[in-house]
């Protein structure tokens, strides 16, 4: 999961993380979920899917250095 600070209150987006994209996009694909096209971002490589109430997730590889597991996770 990745929680970005914002300049705006009123802005929240989750997404989640994953190692490999393609393989993510893969497994949805047979799930019959549909992942937009995956976009090179600079700091990672973005897709979203659609969830069932009509939200978005956006779900990410990232390039940029991950922080630290925390102890006993």
């Amino acid at each position: 999961m990745a929680i970005h600070p914002s300049e705006k209150n009123d802005v929240h987006e989750l997404y989640l993380m994953t190692d490999d994209i393609e393989a993510f996009v893969s497994a949805m694909k047979e799930e019959k979920i549909a992942c937009k096209k995956v976009e090179d971002e600079g700091w990672g490589l973005l897709t979203h899917l659609t969830l069932p109430g009509g939200g978005k997730l956006g779900v990410y590889q990232p390039r940029h250095e991950r922080p630290k597991a925390a102890a006993g996770a």
